[in-house]
């Protein structure tokens, strides 16, 4: 993750609302529509949303301006179902999964997918405790190597 004093309160700004987005209706905001927001134009948008990229903030989807990921939140649906209250939310992975009720400091019931069989695990996070009998998460890769190919991890 990138040093946030390296980045301008313009940009940190953006990233705050993408996150905004994300937590009050499970999707991250188009670039036109965070344009809109900040009274800016789409291009000056993309180039933010391009910075907040290349600084880890979050993660577009590859060749496009679209946020594919904004940690531990997911734009597109995954094998990991973050139900919080009323909202559901996708994660990108494991880890990502049990973040999302972290982030929000909140409650949780979890379906997972095994990568091995058709079976769903169901966890429940409930104050700020996992509740599971059974099974391993398990990480292929170390923490170090997530974000040379961050879509495979």
């Amino acid at each position: 993750m990138s040093d946030p004093s390296l980045s301008s309160d313009h940009d940190l700004a953006v990233r705050t609302f993408v996150y905004q987005q994300f937590v009050q209706t499970a999707r991250p905001p188009t670039v036109a529509e965070t344009a809109v927001q900040f009274k800016l134009p789409v291009a000056e948008m993309q180039n933010i949303y391009q910075r907040l990229h290349e600084r880890h903030f979050f993660f577009l989807e590859p060749g496009t301006f679209s946020i594919r990921m904004a940690n531990p939140f997911s734009a597109i649906p995954t094998k990991f179902k973050v139900q919080v209250g009323s909202m559901a939310y996708w994660a990108n992975c494991a880890w990502d999964m049990l973040g999302i009720p972290a982030a929000l400091h909140q409650d949780a019931v979890i379906e997972a997918k095994y990568e091995d069989r058709e079976e769903t695990a169901v966890i429940t996070i409930t104050n700020g405790q996992v509740q599971y009998s059974g099974g391993v998460i398990h990480f292929p890769l170390p923490v170090r190597q997530w974000y040379d190919d961050l879509i495979l991890t």
